[in-house]
């Protein structure tokens, strides 16, 4: 008897030395002298919250045209509204990596850019008129994508589509389905103005929960699943062997867009990487800086470059994805390929240098 509690409390000893040395080893490995905090401060103040503060303009620009549109429905103020909605729309793009806080908290992303829109639900939320735009069944019903409907779906003409919205239903399912975006925003940026801000630029370690960490997933999870797997692989059939879905690109019913959008997104990510200001010239502490500071000023050549060519590429595709699938889809299958050369130097060789470990199931092969 004598033995086994002396070898259980060997034992037990044992465990808490090596895991006292891991948690040690694993702290010290975690550590660099790189400034972090200049680095969270600069995300902070100089690009997200003056996105979302552009973003927020974008949206009450777009509701205020609404508004105009439902009380007089017109050529001229279904121009104004469409045109708001691109504009918006193209903010957004700059908006979308920025995942965490009340936005992740919220799902914020799911209620504002999940396509292919779901027409049918549409048509079914409008004929009810009864609905509730925030519940999880309605993802694919709202945003972006179901203004895109509505704008330039909903019928074959314009004259058409002016008609629809003389019916008081499609009024009031384009007015909240917009309302709703704008109040959603609000909601995000304030948090960010009032609280969130001081926690984010203060979770400086380097633990899973931080802030660089969570938002370096958050940028990379963007550029490979959002950027290069929905925008460019998932219509062009990457994923499902012969199979394409034309029908799979955003902005699927305006039909001239969708190409301007993966540039917009790309641009985004590209400006994140050097920590571009928002709507600025001016550079300040980055994901560049970092690695700089780590003398890696070889892999942000290589990320630099990377990204410089899948500009390129997609600005040789089609104005309109869906047409670019249906006549030669080579050519998406081509910059989805030029767009994955960034994913390893990203998600493996920078996230290494860093000593950050990635937090997304990758479920796509990549």
């Amino acid at each position: 008897m004598l033995k086994k509690v002396v070898l259980g409390c060997s034992l037990l000893a044992l465990f808490f030395a090596c895991t006292s040395n891991e948690e040690s080893s694993s702290s010290s490995s975690n550590q660099d002298d790189f400034d972090r905090s200049a680095m969270l401060v600069n995300w902070a103040d100089n690009i997200i919250i003056p996105a979302f503060q552009d973003f927020e303009n974008e949206l009450e620009t777009l509701e205020a045209n609404k508004n105009t549109f439902i009380a007089s429905p017109n050529q001229a103020n279904l121009d104004n509204l469409r045109a708001s909605w691109l504009s918006a729309y193209k903010v957004w793009q700059s908006v979308e990596m920025f995942n965490i806080g009340k936005a992740e908290e919220l799902l914020y992303s799911f209620k504002m850019n999940v396509y292919p829109t779901n027409v049918n639900d549409i048509e079914a939320n409008v004929a009810s008129g009864s609905y509730d735009l925030r519940s999880d069944n309605n993802n694919d019903a709202v945003g972006f994508p179901a203004l895109d409907y509505l704008l330039y779906g909903v019928a074959n003409t314009d004259a058409d589509v002016i008609n629809k919205f003389t019916d008081v239903k499609y009024q009031n399912y384009l007015s909240d389905v917009i309302d709703d975006m704008l109040a959603l925003t609000t909601i995000v940026l304030n948090d960010w103005t009032t609280n969130y801000r001081n926690t984010f630029v203060s979770s400086s370690a380097n633990t899973v929960t931080s802030s660089v960490n969570k938002l370096t997933n958050d940028y990379i999870f963007n550029y490979e699943k959002v950027l290069r797997a929905n925008k460019i692989g998932i219509p062009a059939g990457v994923f499902s062997g012969s199979n394409a879905f034309n029908d799979k690109v955003e902005a699927f019913h305006s039909k001239i867009y969708s190409r301007d959008l993966a540039v917009e997104a790309l641009k985004a990510t590209q400006n994140f990487f050097v920590g571009k200001a928002y709507n600025q010239t001016t550079t300040s502490t980055s994901f560049a800086s970092y690695l700089n500071y780590l003398n890696r000023a070889d892999l942000v050549a290589t990320i630099s470059d990377r990204f410089n060519n899948g500009l390129a590429q997609l600005q040789t595709l089609d104005a309109n994805l869906s047409n670019q699938v249906l006549t030669d889809n080579s050519k998406m299958t081509q910059t989805y390929d030029v767009l994955q050369l960034a994913v390893v130097p990203l998600k493996v060789d920078m996230i290494q240098a860093m000593n950050i470990s990635i937090d997304f199931v990758d479920a796509d092969g990549d």
